[in-house]
C-alpha cells in the first residue's frame, strides 16, 4: 500500500480546481501529410490483411482513438492492445474492460511492451480471431498478415519488436532483434513498412504503420490527454499549458507523488508556483537583463519552460506514479460495472 504523508493527506482535502479552463487552449490539429498518406496506404493494403491490431495508450483507454480507423478499415477481425499498462492506474481493470465491451470492443489485452508483459497472449488471440472469421481471397494462404494501427507514440513499433523477441528471439538480418525504430516522440514511423515477420508457428507477418490522429480531435480536453501521453508534440499545445493540465489532473486524482519527487513540502494547485519551485530545485534558472533607472541589472529568473518540460518528462516516465486520465469517463458510467458480458443496455 502506498503511504501518503500526513501533510499530503491534509492537502487531499483541499479545494482543488473542479474544472480546467479550456477556453483559449485550442489544440493544434496535428495531421501532417504523412498521416493522410498513411491512412490511404492502409486502405489500399487491406486486401493483404487478415486481422487488425489497434494499439492505444492504457492511460486513455476510452478517448483519443481515431474514429477513421473503424470507418475506413472495414470489418476485419480487430484486437485492441492497451499498451503502457505499467504507467496506468488499473485498479478498476475489469470495469474498464466491461465499459469497452459495451462499446463493442470484445477483444482487449493490456500490455507493457518494454518488459514484454502479456505480449505472449497476442499471437494465440489473433490466431483464434482469424480462424473464426472468413478470410475471403486469402483463404488459400498459409501465412497470416496483421496490420498494426494506432495514434502516434502509443507503442506500435515497440509491440512489433516485443513480439519478435518473444517468438523469433533474434533474426539473422537483425542481430539486435529490432525490426523497427522506436522513439519517445510522435511521428517516428513515417510510412507503411514492408512486412515484418514476428512468428514462425503460425507464420505471421505484421505491417507497421504511421501513427494517425483524427483530423479533428473530439474535444480540447481529449487533446490535452493525448498530448500528456506524448501523442501530440508538446510545443503545438504549449508546454506550460500541458504542465498546468497535468498538475490539475494529479491534484484532482489525489496523486501527490510530484510533491515528494521534487521535495516541494506540500501540494499546490498553482502552476506558476510549482514550476518556480521545480526550476529552483533543479537549478533551471536564467539570467535576464532588466532596464532600470540606474541602468541594466541582471536578474536571475526561473526557467519556466525548462521546468515544465522536466515535469512532463517525469510524469511520462512513471516517476509520479500510475494514473488513469479517463477516470472521469469511467466514473460517469456506473452501469458499466453491472453489465457483465452483455451488450450495453439498461438494467431492468
Amino acid at each position: 500500500m502506498r503511504l501518503i504523508p500526513r501533510a499530503l493527506c491534509g492537502a487531499a482535502r483541499a479545494a482543488w480546481r473542479e474544472s480546467f479552463p479550456l477556453g483559449g487552449h485550442a489544440v493544434a490539429r496535428w495531421f501532417p501529410g504523412h498521416m493522410a498518406k498513411g491512412l490511404k496506404k492502409m486502405q489500399s493494403s487491406l486486401k493483404l490483411v487478415d486481422c487488425i491490431i489497434e494499439v492505444h495508450d492504457a492511460r486513455i483507454s476510452f478517448g483519443g482513438r481515431n474514429p477513421l480507423f473503424q470507418e475506413t478499415l472495414g470489418l476485419k477481425p480487430h484486437l485492441l492492445v492497451l499498451n503502457k499498462m505499467d504507467l496506468a492506474d488499473l485498479k478498476e481493470r475489469q470495469k474498464i474492460i466491461r465499459h469497452l465491451e459495451g462499446e463493442g470492443l470484445k477483444n482487449v489485452i493490456f500490455t507493457n511492451c518494454v518488459k514484454d508483459e502479456n505480449v505472449k497472449q497476442i499471437v494465440p488471440m489473433v490466431t483464434e480471431l482469424i480462424g473464426s472469421s472468413y478470410r475471403y481471397h486469402r483463404g488459400e494462404s498459409l501465412e497470416y498478415c496483421i496490420m498494426v494501427i494506432g495514434v502516434p507514440n502509443v507503442g506500435k513499433s515497440s509491440l512489433i519488436n516485443s513480439l519478435r523477441r518473444q517468438h523469433l528471439r533474434k533474426a539473422p538480418f537483425c542481430p539486435a532483434g529490432k525490426a523497427t525504430r522506436v522513439g519517445g516522440e510522435p511521428g517516428i514511423t513515417r510510412a507503411v513498412m514492408s512486412r515484418i515477420q514476428v512468428c514462425e508457428r503460425p507464420l505471421m507477418f505484421l505491417l507497421d504503420t504511421p501513427g494517425v490522429l483524427a483530423p479533428r480531435i473530439e474535444s480540447v480536453e481529449t487533446g490535452l490527454k493525448l498530448a500528456l501521453c506524448g501523442t501530440v508534440l508538446d510545443h503545438l499545445v504549449g508546454e506550460e499549458t500541458l504542465a498546468d493540465y497535468l498538475l490539475y489532473t494529479l491534484n484532482r486524482h489525489e496523486l501527490f507523488g510530484y510533491v515528494q519527487h521534487y521535495g516541494l513540502g506540500e501540494a499546490c494547485d498553482d502552476i506558476v508556483s510549482v514550476l518556480k519551485r521545480v526550476a529552483v530545485k533543479l537549478g533551471k534558472t536564467q539570467k535576464v537583463k532588466v532596464l532600470t533607472g540606474t541602468g541594466d541589472v541582471n536578474v536571475i529568473q526561473p526557467n519556466y519552460p525548462a521546468a515544465a518540460r522536466d515535469f512532463l518528462r517525469t510524469f511520462r516516465s512513471g516517476l509520479l506514479g500510475p494514473v488513469m486520465l479517463d477516470r472521469d469517463t469511467l466514473q460517469s458510467h456506473p452501469s458499466a460495472g453491472a453489465q457483465g458480458h452483455r451488450p450495453a443496455e439498461t438494467d431492468p
